[in-house]
């Protein structure tokens, strides 16, 4: 049968290639965040967690670190909450005006991260909210929104529509049939795309650097230290990042499959 059909050979390699191409850098930065030297050196002559130490041990990254975790949390909530409500109006059947604002929800993902700072960084700078707290979770918040919207809005395509007018038929209100019928059923598309918008806030570097102020987010504050010290302790917050954002994907795809069951 055709689905049996294994790949041609000249593919698998290829992919092989793409992939190692890919991982083999991140695995790089791994080892060196281990070394004891004074410089990043591949491989390191001495293993130590001596930079893993100087990490947690310093104020200055501590404060970035929970600076972009409170950042990243206040983004996820707002992006998940705005997302959803978005995605309920764009699976609905064909109104005016859906089209420009699915176009207008998803422009951060087709429109240069530079282009739109240059833009933020424009209007935050009349409305007096560069450094501010409220202007970074605005910002991630809209580049957060469209994975939101996407993985929402999948899900909801595959619900029966049938289950949800039965819940009003049969005299439930709009939020009632809404908390009792369909977030039970679409909560793991919300939490996949919850994760995606909480990662791309935690690792957005671009718009931070236009718009952060004297307070620097983690991905600044790394970026800096390449920039002015090549500090061996970025690799260190790197490996752990790379931990961290491995096992959250995982647990997104994780979710995105059990939305998919939930919609067959």
């Amino acid at each position: 049968m055709l689905g049996s059909e294994r790949p041609p050979l000249l593919l698998c390699v290829v992919v092989a290639l793409v992939l190692t191409y890919l991982v083999v850098p991140s695995l790089i930065v791994i080892v060196m965040s281990f070394s004891g030297s004074l410089f990043l050196e591949f491989p390191p002559r001495v293993v130590s967690f001596r930079w893993h130490e100087t990490y947690w041990a310093s104020q200055a990254w501590r404060d970035a670190t929970i600076r972009s975790v409170k950042i990243g949390v206040l983004v996820t909530l707002l992006a998940t909450a705005i997302g959803t409500m978005a995605s309920l109006a764009l699976v609905r059947p064909a109104w005016r005006g859906r089209s420009l604002l699915n176009a207008l929800i998803l422009s951060p993902v087709i429109v240069p991260t530079i282009v739109l700072s240059i833009g933020i960084y424009s209007v935050y700078a009349r409305w007096r909210l560069i450094g501010t707290t409220l202007g970074l979770v605005l910002a991630h918040t809209l580049l957060g929104l469209p994975f939101v919207v996407l993985n929402v809005s999948a899900v909801l395509l595959k619900l029966d529509r049938a289950l949800d007018r039965a819940a009003r038929i049969h005299g439930a209100g709009p939020f009632y049939a809404f908390r009792q019928v369909t977030l039970p059923l679409i909560w793991p598309g919300m939490a996949a795309g919850a994760i995606l918008a909480f990662l791309t806030s935690f690792d957005e570097i671009v718009i931070a650097m236009f718009v952060s102020g004297g307070d620097p987010t983690l991905p600044k504050l790394m970026f800096d230290g390449i920039r002015y010290e090549l500090n061996p302790v970025v690799a260190a917050v790197s490996s752990q990042l790379i931990l961290i954002t491995s096992l959250a994907l995982l647990c997104s795809a994780w979710l995105r499959r059990r939305a998919e069951r939930f919609g067959g």
